[in-house]
């Protein structure tokens, strides 16, 4: 399956975590760890609500949406949703995404932690990871993020990660729900890295699939 879908391959490894692009064998557990549950059902911290929707809707739209992100990657716009496995178990999704990779070279970011993993600096490891590997292996030069202005926990990974404000929006949580969003905006020379080097496997093939040139 490596040499067919070379993504595949790819392994994020940080001290506590290992992040690799979500394969089917990992549906199961990270629907376990949707159905678990993410965050308090009286706030939404994304802005597409999609865990307002029905257990049996949850289920199948979880396999369908990393089916959909899967089939939608290119060398011009791309998602990548890791599985992060602590343990050795599935306890959420870290994404990495580009639109307009090799003209921009900005990458976005966004991630989701089942409840009993939250609390730990899980969430800082793992954003952490992906932005090693978009700056010094895809040649990324800036990352974006947002969060809702009340989400403490988000927009604190970004903090300590450097991320500085880069304006707000306005966006629809819920039906009939408005919340201010915070944008964030990370260059690569102000990227707070912390005191280990994520050690990446399979980088190679995801560079020719994903990059049109090496870091500079």
């Amino acid at each position: 399956m490596v040499r067919v879908w070379p993504l595949f391959g790819l392994v994020l490894t940080t001290p506590r975590l290992v992040l690799t692009p979500v394969r089917d064998e990992h549906l199961p557990e990270l629907i376990d760890a949707v159905l678990a549950g993410i965050h308090d059902p009286a706030e939404m911290p994304f802005t597409v609500p999609w865990t307002d929707a029905p257990r049996e809707v949850l289920i199948t739209e979880t396999a369908r949406h990393q089916w959909r992100v899967r089939a939608g990657v290119s060398r011009e716009n791309w998602t990548i949703n890791f599985a992060v496995l602590h343990a050795g178990r599935v306890i959420g999704v870290q994404d990495l995404n580009a639109r307009s990779f090799p003209s921009l070279r900005r990458v976005g970011s966004g991630s989701w932690l089942t409840r009993t993993a939250h609390g730990q600096g899980l969430g800082t490891e793992m954003r952490s990871a992906v932005l090693q590997f978009a700056f010094d292996h895809l040649g990324a030069t800036s990352a974006v993020s947002e969060a809702a202005a009340w989400n403490g926990a988000s927009l604190g990974v970004s903090t300590r990660l450097g991320y500085a404000p880069n304006g707000t929006s306005l966006v629809e949580a819920r039906p009939g729900e408005v919340d201010v969003q915070q944008n964030l905006l990370l260059m690569r020379e102000d990227f707070l890295r912390p005191g280990w080097v994520v050690d990446v496997q399979g980088g190679d093939a995801a560079l020719e699939l994903l990059s049109p040139g090496t870091p500079d």
